[in-house]
């Protein structure tokens, strides 16, 4: 992962309404959740949770899939682990079991 893209996650993840997004959907794992069920989930109107979408999309964080009439959101769980890795890789003189 190149520096510039980390910046744009941890940036997409520090937000609390973003950030609940992101959590629900790596607890749904890849199976995903349409909007409504996450709306409903999280108690958040349509708009302000197609906004945090966005945001997370833009981010490389969540990706989208059309299913019929509906929208699936997934966590981007390769993403994710790039974003540790780099974070990571450096930590405990490069050793990656500490």
């Amino acid at each position: 992962m190149e520096e510039q893209n980390a910046v744009k996650a941890l940036a997409a993840l520090a937000q609390a309404m973003r950030l609940r997004v992101f959590r629900a959907l790596v607890v749904a794992g890849p199976q995903g959740l349409t909007p409504g069920a996450m709306s409903e989930a999280l108690a958040v109107p349509a708009a302000t949770l197609s906004f945090h979408l966005k945001e997370l999309m833009h981010a490389g964080l969540v990706s989208q899939q059309r299913n019929g009439r509906n929208l699936i959101y997934r966590a981007a769980f390769d993403q994710i682990h790039a974003l540790l890795d780099y974070l990571t890789r450096h930590c405990c003189g490069g050793d990656k079991t500490c």
